[in-house]
Order: C-alpha cells, then structure tokens, then sequence
C-alpha cells in the first residue's frame, strides 16, 4: 500500500495527458502569441493591462480573487509549494501569475488576437500548476474560444480538477477558426470555487498555428546538424518530407538564420534546398522550410515552419607550438602545443608523438630542427611549428684559479668558454655580467662565475685573497708630571705586519705596543706599522705632557730680610691659569691669585696680615686635583 500514492500520482499525470488529445499532432507554427509574463530583477513584476483579468492585482502573497506576478512561490503563502518557480525554460529572471480564486468563477486571463486566416487550425497551450502543498480545493480551469463573442469550440474544453503535487502540466488544444473569421478571444475561468485552496500558477501561454508535419533532413547526415570548417568548401540537399492529404494546396519558403532571425532565401518555394558554400565563414547557419495551404504562406499567423537544419561551420584552431628553449646534448627537449583538444607530432629523427607537451630526453644532435604539431579542435585542424636547437657542451676557463692582493687594489678576473658569463657575490666587480670585470674586494672572496651559451652551462671559481693594510693607533696625549712613569696604549692592526716606536729614549721596549714610558721633559712618540707584504703601512703619534712635581711651601716669614719673604710654587708657573686661594681661620678671603701665578707677601689689600695659620686651595688645570692645606705665616 505504500506504493499506492506514486502510483496515484502516474495514473494522475497520464489522465491529464489524455485531457491534451486535441493538441496539434503536426507542426506549429512560430509563435502568435506567447504570455511569459516578461522578466525583471525584483521579486514581483507589474500588474497585467486593464481587461485582460477580473482579479485585483497584489505585490506580495493574493488572497481571494487575487493575483500577483512573481518568480517564484517561496515567500509567500505558507500553504503553497514554497520551492515552485516560473516555468520559463532558461528564464530564471522571468515572473509567472499566481492566482487565488475567487469565491465565484470569474476570467482570470484572457487576451484578444488578430491577423489570423480562415478555416486554419490553430493551437493554444499553457502551463498550469496546483501550488497547494496539502489537499483542499482544486484548480479546474476552463479554456474557451470566441469569434467575435461566439465561443467556437465544438466541445467544452477543461483541465478537470488538477491534484496536488504534480508539478507543471501543459493543457493544449487545436481549433479551427470559421469563414467568417473576426476577433479571436482566449479566455480562462476557474470552475471551482476559492476558499479552502483552488490556488494555482500560470505561464507560457502560447497561440500557433497547426499544420502537417514537417520531418526537415540533411541528406547524407544520419541528424539535423552539419559541421565544416572556416575556409573549406562543400554542398548540402536539404530537404523537408510533409505529410500528405492535409493541406489542399501545399506551398513552401526555405528561410536562412544566420544569426540575427530568419529570413527568406530568394525563390526556394521547392521541398529541397541546396547550399553550396565556399571559403565558409565561421559561425552557426539555420536553415528551415515554412509550409502554408496557398496563400497561408505568405502569412506569419497562418503557415508553419519546421524545425531547424543546422550547419555549423566550426572555426579553425588557433595552434601554438614551443619549446623550453636550447638545451644542451644530453638534456631533456621539452615541447608543448596548445590550441586545440588532439596533436600530432613530428619532427627530426624520426620522432612522433600524440601527446600535448611530450619530453624527449638524451638530446642529440640528430635532434636538432623544426617540430611540426598537427592541431586539431571541432573536427577542424591547422598546423604549427618550433625550432629547437642543441648545442655542444660548455668548456670553461679563466685566466687565474687565486690571486692575493693589498687591500683597496683590483685585479681583473677572465672566463671564456660561452656567450654570456654571470659571476658572484657581485660585491666588489665592477660589472657581474661581463666575461673580464675588475675586481676590488675588501675581504678575501671567492667568486664563482656561470658560463652559459643559452642552453648550457658550467661554472669555475677564482678566489682573492685580500691582504690588509698596516694601520697604527698610538693612543690619546697623555700628561703626566715630573718622575712620574707611564704606559703608552699602542693599537697596530693588517696582515703580515711589524711594528716599533720611535724615538726610543726613556721607553724600556720599544718593540713592544705598550711599553713603559719615564720622559722628563715633553715628548712626542711614532708607532710605526709596517706591512711586511709591500702593502700601506702606517704611523700615527702621542704627546706626553711633563709637568714640574708640585711642591707647596707651609711656612714663610714676610719679615724684609729677603729670605722667605713671600710664599711661592715654583710649579705654578707652568700653568696658564692657576686660581690659587688664601683664607683666614674664618673663612674670610685674604688672597686670591688668578692668572700667571703671582707668590703672596703675607699682606691683604696693601696691609700685612698678623702671623697666623691661614688654608689655601690651589687648582692647576683639569688635569691635577685641587690641592688644599695650610701655611703658617710667621714675623
């Protein structure tokens, strides 16, 4: 029992198939009238002219007696099949008219077409879907045909009641319009009433005329289509079997698309075409052959056409063939082709091969020459081609394996053996890229150079060695006083170097860099650094300062016996701007000497002082500490 609802549904859909026996069992015509209720980018389109429905129009989900135009289901009433959308094959832009029905039946749809031929049978269809998700009211839609007000159906022509859940079903029907033809009127009631369900959705409403069948072919070909390709040449019959005894007066019209709408060819009215195409242009050709009963033919409404023959004439390959370049005997040609969907190579020594980018290894020079792909694409083939060259193996050579060097000269480095030549480290070269540049290195480098021809390479190596400069560093002046010794901060650097100082008086080494220095008198001293290799040596100097030992005095009787009358530093007088300070016991300044060194006569502002101990502070230079004690001055 499971099984019983599929097989509900099967039986449903065979019924409602049986509900179209009426449809055109020939051929139609193009298209009279075709109802796609147009396309946009928004949710809802615009509501349908006045007179073609009785429904009110709504953007969003209709209620009773409503409608909307929408793309899709999803959105609105929950009861619906949220995932219907338009039917409009390749049209996922394209709206379809949903409708709710009314309480009473009433025209949802209806449109007025003119320009038709008497006594022509004509087809129209549409296509319907129930979009209740659960049992209710069913659709039941009715479709009638009116002459100027008269319906014309010779038999009521309903849908009956459409389930639910069985997806789009397109309704048709073939009719013959009367002598006295005038106004033919399409129209569209639902027979149930709304309420409790009754909703469903429309599209694709299309009005042609019906005909004998049309069965179009290409003679030779076992289908409709035909290929050739850009610039060839060929012949085609077409032609197009039609069924007898239907019309009374068979006419016909070959037509052409070439891309823009089908047009008539010039007096081809037979059943059979022949095209004769030289140096073809590439693109796709459609060929078709209209039908009518006399004077039909000459009337878009009233004829037929049958489906199209197609002739595509396929462009022809755009191919490309290369290869990685010159390579070396013993390596691997590599070539690669594209442009088309199949290639055959060939090419020097007898080589083939079927693939896209083939590897050919052990290169020789048998191997050397043009390569020639076959490209093909759409049955269509152009062939190219690729020079490959082999070359002989590099010899390398340079003009020195090691060179040795003063550090800040250049040397100049030599390769041979190929075309093109790239050294490194580029540090210190003046040109990387050249076979002999000039090399000036700081440090001992070894440069490796890559001798290359194009395809092959191989690389050497020359290595530099850079000896330093002799560089001598003596040391900051010193300044010491008299009988003082001290130590001379010598600093001598370079390769393969000896050094010495000179003059060599009161030094107990000279050969050493800090030897002990005991001047008593001013002195400069020399460090010489000398490069035992013939590159730069150096000197560089120190001046030792020698200052008198300071001897301060702590008595002196200013009594006029010249004898120890004033109180005198003999050191003093070796220093530009002594600052030499007395005071007495409290403090107070009683004698200040700034300046050359002037020795004090024990008076302060031109009246002698009492005998006493006064505190002097004595400041020299930066050099020396700041001396400070006491004096007795004496009577």
């Amino acid at each position: 029992m499971r099984y019983l609802p599929i097989f509900l549904i099967l039986f449903l859909i065979l019924f409602f198939g049986d509900r179209m026996w009426a449809q055109c069992n020939g051929t139609l015509g193009d298209p009279i009238k075709k109802e796609t209720f147009e396309s946009g980018t928004s949710t809802f389109g615009s509501s349908l002219p006045n007179g073609v429905t009785n429904y009110s129009y709504v953007t969003g989900s209709p209620e009773d007696g409503q409608y909307t135009i929408a793309k899709t289901i999803s959105g609105l009433n929950g009861g619906w099949i949220q995932s219907t959308a338009n039917h409009t094959p390749n049209d996922p832009s394209g709206y379809m008219m949903v409708v709710n029905a009314s309480n009473s039946p009433g025209i949802f749809y209806q449109t007025t077409i003119t320009d038709l031929c008497p006594n022509t049978t004509y087809e129209f269809s549409a296509w319907i879907i129930n979009i209740l998700r659960n049992p209710g009211i069913k659709p039941n839609v009715k479709f009638t045909i009116e002459n100027n007000g008269v319906d014309i159906l010779t038999a009521p022509f309903e849908t009956e009641d459409i389930p639910e859940n069985t997806g789009w079903i397109r309704y048709a029907r073939t009719f013959t319009t009367p002598p006295n033809l005038g106004i033919i009127t399409l129209k569209m009631t639902n027979q149930n009433p709304g309420g409790g369900g009754n909703d469903l959705a429309i599209d694709d409403i299309t009005f042609s005329a019906c005909g004998p069948s049309l069965i179009p072919s290409i003679e030779g070909n076992a289908t409709t289509l035909a290929q050739i390709c850009e610039g060839s040449g060929a012949t085609f019959h077409f032609k197009t079997d039609i069924t007898p005894g239907v019309y009374q007066n068979p006419r016909y019209q070959w037509q052409v698309n070439t891309g823009s709408g089908f047009t008539d060819l010039p007096n081809e009215q037979m059943p059979e075409l022949t095209v004769s195409i030289q140096n073809a242009v590439k693109g796709v050709y459609q060929y078709r052959m209209l039908a009518g009963d006399g004077n039909n033919i000459n009337s878009p409404n009233c004829r037929i056409a049958g489906s199209p023959l197609t002739l595509t004439v396929n462009p022809l390959p755009i191919p490309l063939a290369e290869n990685s370049g010159s390579v070396c005997i013993g390596a691997t040609i590599q070539l690669n082709a594209s442009g088309g969907t199949s290639y055959v190579w060939t090419g020097p020594n007898q080589f083939t091969s079927t693939e896209k980018s083939p590897a050919i290894p052990n290169a020789t020079k048998l191997m050397e020459g043009t390569y020639t792909v076959e490209v093909k694409a759409n049955g269509c083939t152009q062939n190219a081609t690729t020079y490959v060259e082999v070359k002989d193996p590099i010899v390398p050579a340079t003009n020195i394996q090691t060179a040795t060097i003063c550090e800040g000269k250049s040397i100049q480095l030599e390769a041979s053996g190929g075309a093109t030549y790239f050294w490194q480290p580029s540090a210190g070269l003046s040109d990387p890229g050249i076979s002999n540049p000039i090399a000036s290195p700081t440090e001992t480098t070894t440069y490796i150079v890559k001798i290359s021809n194009g395809a092959c390479f191989e690389t050497k190596q020359i290595t530099v060695n850079v000896n330093k400069n002799a560089t001598a560093d003596a040391g900051a002046d010193r300044k010491i006083l008299t009988g003082q010794s001290i130590n001379l901060n010598g600093k001598v650097s370079g390769d393969d170097i000896t050094y010495y100082w000179s003059p060599s008086e009161y030094l107990d080494d000279p050969t050493k860099l800090s030897p002990v220095a005991k001047p008593t008198e001013d002195i400069t001293y020399t460090l010489h650094a000398i490069s035992n290799s013939g590159c730069t040596s150096a000197i560089d100097e120190v001046f030792i300062k020698v200052y008198p030992k300071v001897v301060i005095p702590n008595t002196f009787s200013p009594n006029g016996d010249n004898i120890n009358d004033t109180w005198n530093i003999p050191a003093a007088a070796n220093f530009p701007n002594p600052i030499v300070k007395i005071t007495n016991r409290y403090g107070q300044l009683v004698y200040q000497s700034t300046g050359t060194f002037k020795p004090w006569d024990g008076k302060m502002n031109g009246k002698d002082l009492p005998p006493a101990v006064y505190y002097y502070t004595i400041y020299l230079n930066e050099d020396f500490k700041t001396y400070s004690g006491w004096v007795m001055l004496m009577r």
